[in-house]
């Protein structure tokens, strides 16, 4: 269990990311300084369903933790129950309910962001899933749905509500992923409540970080797309390692992908090998071309992102060692 107040800091947490933070690459980012985890988020519905495939997403393996597991919905008796399921089954640090998603499957169903647009029924799901479990409930959520002024009186509704600590992200609903994360206004946030908050949003370096924390004074940083073919961030944010090299040493970044794909078969099989190919392509960036002018990158890429067994992955990895 996580006491956010308490909790050593630097904190640096892993973002819930669809299709991404799975055990695997929250395994890798844990060895590299994260602090937390979150995992992906998962639908309260089929949890309570039963449905195999999503329970196996929020399955935790033990060097996770300590870890808290994300759930969206928008009914708070199913959110509830859901929660319960979970803690019963796989004993999360914590569990984040998702009222920030921008995706218009979610937001459609009036899950994710939508929540921010009701308070009384985003009140009822914290306190019907803050009652149901033993562990914190958490709200992940953004600045608003349009303006990015919502989350000054938002957040001291979740406050209120009992939520032991909000992750914001710095954008609005609107803005989805494009624009610029505003850290100015999470940090008027942060001065509307007593508990602890959480920056998220354009967080790629340890420098970015810094600043972050420092626009913001949050308690915790998330990094979500800024990890994504760079578990080495964490560390480098822990240790405030703002003069390490932006472009991590070839030989270095391939031993690392075999030890991430090492543990996708682990979890998934061989056929985990063709869903691996969404980090391929995040650890084999374009700026490794400034390094390496000899290799043909394009040709590179084209041919990670068709592979369909180890065996093509490693010709590929040998290739690039050589």
């Amino acid at each position: 269990m996580i006491d956010w107040k308490f909790f050593p800091r630097p904190i640096v947490a892993l973002a819930p990311m669809a299709d991404m933070t799975d055990v695997p690459f929250c395994l890798m980012c844990k060895k590299f300084g994260a602090n937390v985890v979150f995992h992906e988020m998962v639908s309260s519905e089929a949890i309570v369903r039963g449905n195999a495939k999503t329970l196996e997403m929020a399955r935790i393996d033990d060097g996770e933790r300590p870890v808290v597991q994300q759930i969206f919905g928008s009914d708070p008796s199913t959110m509830a129950e859901a929660a319960r399921i979970i803690e019963e089954k796989f004993h999360p640090d914590g569990i984040d309910i998702n009222m920030g998603c921008p995706v218009y499957k979610i937001v459609s169903n009036f899950d994710g962001a939508s929540l921010m647009r009701d308070t009384q029924l985003a009140t009822k799901i914290v306190r019907a899933v803050q009652a149901a479990v033993n562990v914190p409930v958490s709200v992940k959520t953004r600045l608003g749905w349009s303006k990015d002024e919502e989350i000054l009186d938002f957040i001291r509704v979740l406050e209120d509500a009992g939520a032991s600590l909000v992750t914001i992200h710095g954008r609005t609903k609107e803005q989805g992923y494009t624009g610029k994360a505003n850290w100015e206004r999470i940090g008027e946030a942060k001065k509307r409540v007593q508990i602890p908050v959480l920056a998220n949003g354009d967080v790629t370096s340890a420098e970015t970080a810094t600043e972050c924390l420092r626009q913001t004074n949050a308690d915790v940083v998330m990094i979500g797309r800024g990890a994504l073919g760079n578990p080495w961030i964490f560390g480098r944010v822990v240790s405030s390692n703002v003069g390490a090299l932006r472009v991590v040493p070839l030989r270095e970044r391939i031993s690392v992908v075999r030890e991430h794909v090492r543990l996708h078969l682990e979890r998934y099989g061989e056929r985990g090998i063709v869903a691996f190919r969404k980090h391929l392509s995040y650890y084999f960036k374009k700026e490794l071309r400034h390094d390496h002018p000899e290799i043909d990158w394009a040709d590179v890429r084209g041919r990670l992102v068709r592979v369909t067994t180890m065996e093509d992955l490693e010709g590929i990895l040998v290739e690039l060692s050589s």
